[in-house]
């Protein structure tokens, strides 16, 4: 039953207001005495043209008998409280979640509508980086969050694998590139280059003042759209070593995209775009570049070819707009990039609302934050990377060093495969955890202490519970471990710490709709710790094997089964496996 859903038709009844607007004012109030639910009839004011405490006074006449599922309706001031019967609550709650053969907050909300989501992107050619753990987590995460709403969800990795950046790296790989490095370590050795090309750039300066490496790189790029052999030839290469390694890391996450095409891809798209363009009288000559005014939006010209007549990331992504239109007719089209190129979308999506594209509202930008370590920013000019791969191997390590030792402490056997498989799960799940707990804007400062905590707001703290729950039901026999909820009186564990604990398991599908609305999935992360600490409160306060009582016993046990389903169900639109045993 959903209880709020029911309450706001109740109120609903009664004042006229439809139960969408009654939803969006109903309140928790911030004591239990109060009630679980509230209206503050200062909003209905202005309409009922009465005073709020009269409002709540009338209302709460007019609504007996109270339906079943409230015990009392109580005016305080110029609220209405709300006293959920909590015994039915419990029963209905916990029954819903065991007899589904659905997970935990299915829908089919978005069934017959198609989301694109763009995340990842990674450059070719350069180091799958930490700064890449965000796009990545995040991304899956969303998509995650879509699938389990009903949507048609498509993956996309618009791969970095064109632009002027080729251009810098073939002059530098005909200038110092190793052959033997190449093969060994293809990322390290196109880094190092790289690296070189830009160390180099500033030295070797013409008569002019101009960078002689950045003019020759200027030319190895025209001359790779223009199909010459030799730096086709290299870029394909380039492109081939760099994708054995992004797929590591990929598979390693189980992240598995459904499109891959790249910058590269959309290039003799371009004169279409181009062409468009001018024959809707929007193109302009500026300073040798072709560009698109937009000062009706209050934006900067976007730069659709340059003075060259290369292309540019604009032109490129517009192309890739119009074809994921054709190709999929997308209801929304998201693009999981980092908040510093908010102004580079809001120049795509203007110049295609310019020309007249419905698609354009149909693209959304979802940005996020940046990723530091306590001594300052990453940049790949300069080298300073931190290697995403390396991370996660890190985290393992760390991980298995806790849990040899917690297993030695408790005297526990296990073996190093279980170990090992232990702590792939939970390092792994540290590092995702670190970039989806808070507001995705916000910049994350990263630090081992705080990653790794088995008791903080930390994906081991999560993945601990669960297995603790787990534990309980195999320690239990099989008889209780299995009991119908329906056949049992669950009212029996009804106490202040389990009925918050249901609650929150009776709030998850709300919190995953709101994760999805605001593209937000920390609003995911939010809920199943509160539910975590609440079972853990619930645990170290009521016993549930040691007792009697076979309903009591059971009861609990229900509880506790309820709480796994949840828990591996948020957990995994985190990205985050669950942990059986730790």
């Amino acid at each position: 039953m959903d209880f709020v859903a029911e309450l706001s038709t109740l109120i609903s009844q009664e004042t006229d207001l439809s139960t969408d607007i009654v939803k969006d004012f109903l309140e928790v109030p911030p004591q239990p005495e109060l009630g679980d639910y509230a209206l503050p009839c200062f909003k209905l004011a202005k309409t009922m043209r009465k005073a709020p405490n009269l409002i709540a006074e009338e209302l709460a006449e007019k609504m007996q008998p109270l339906p079943d599922y409230l015990t009392e309706v109580r005016q305080t001031g110029g609220y209405l409280n709300f006293f959920i019967n909590r015994s039915r609550f419990i029963q209905d709650e916990i029954t819903s979640i065991l007899h589904s053969e659905q997970e935990p907050g299915v829908s089919d909300l978005g069934k017959g509508q198609t989301i694109l989501v763009e995340f990842s992107s990674p450059n070719i050619a350069k180091p799958f980086h930490i700064g890449h753990g965000f796009t990545t987590i995040l991304g899956e995460s969303l998509a995650r969050i879509y699938d389990h709403l009903g949507y048609d969800t498509k993956r996309l990795n618009h791969l970095g694998d064109y632009g002027t950046q080729f251009g810098k790296l073939i002059v530098a790989y005909d200038r110092w590139g190793n052959e033997e490095e190449l093969l060994r370590e293809p990322i390290d050795e196109l880094l190092r280059i790289y690296v070189k090309f830009h160390d180099e750039a500033e030295q070797e300066i013409d008569e002019k003042g101009v960078s002689i490496l950045e003019k020759e790189a200027r030319e190895a790029f025209q001359r790779l759209e223009a199909g010459a052999e030799h730096e086709t030839q290299l870029w394909s290469r380039f492109r081939e070593v760099s994708l054995i390694e992004f797929n590591r890391v990929y598979d390693r996450l189980g992240i598995k995209f459904d499109n891959l095409n790249g910058e590269s891809f959309y290039s003799d798209q371009i004169p279409a775009v181009v062409e468009m363009l001018k024959e809707k009288n929007l193109l302009e000559e500026s300073e040798g570049a072709q560009v698109v005014r937009l000062d009706e939006f209050n934006l900067p010209p976007c730069i659709i070819l340059k003075s060259d007549g290369t292309t540019i990331y604009a032109s490129r992504d517009i192309a890739a707009v119009l074809y994921r239109d054709k190709t999929w007719n997308f209801n929304r089209n998201i693009y999981v990039v980092g908040l510093p190129q908010q102004l580079h979308f809001k120049q795509i999506f203007a110049v295609l609302k310019k020309a007249g594209e419905p698609c354009a509202d149909r693209c959304e930008h979802v940005g996020f934050g940046t990723v530091k370590f306590p001594d300052g920013a990453l940049s790949t000019r300069s080298g300073k990377v931190i290697k995403l791969d390396d991370l996660f191997a890190e985290a393992v390590k760390k991980t298995r060093q806790i849990i040899e030792t917690n297993a030695t402490e408790r005297g526990d056997d296990m073996s190093a495969e279980t170990i090992d498989a232990i702590a792939e799960k939970v390092g792994l799940g540290a590092i995702l955890y670190i970039f989806l707990k808070n507001g995705r804007e916000r910049d994350i400062v990263f630090k081992w202490e705080e990653v790794l905590d088995f008791d903080g707001d930390t994906a081991p703290y999560l993945q601990y519970t669960y297995a603790r729950a787990k534990s309980i039901l195999r320690r239990a026999n099989e008889v209780d471990a299995t009991a119908d909820p329906s056949t049992l009186e669950l009212a029996a564990i009804e106490n202040d710490t389990t009925f918050q604990l249901v609650r929150a398991m009776a709030d998850f599908p709300e919190a995953i709709q709101n994760a999805a609305s605001a593209n937000e999935p920390f609003m995911i992360a939010r809920q199943i710790n509160l539910i975590a600490r609440l079972f853990n409160k619930f645990y170290n306060n009521d016993s549930i094997l040691n007792i009697e009582d076979t309903n009591l016993r059971q009861s609990r046990l229900c509880l506790c089964r309820a709480v796994c389903r949840v828990l591996k169900t948020g957990l995994n639109l985190l990205g985050i496996e669950a942990v059986e045993k730790m």
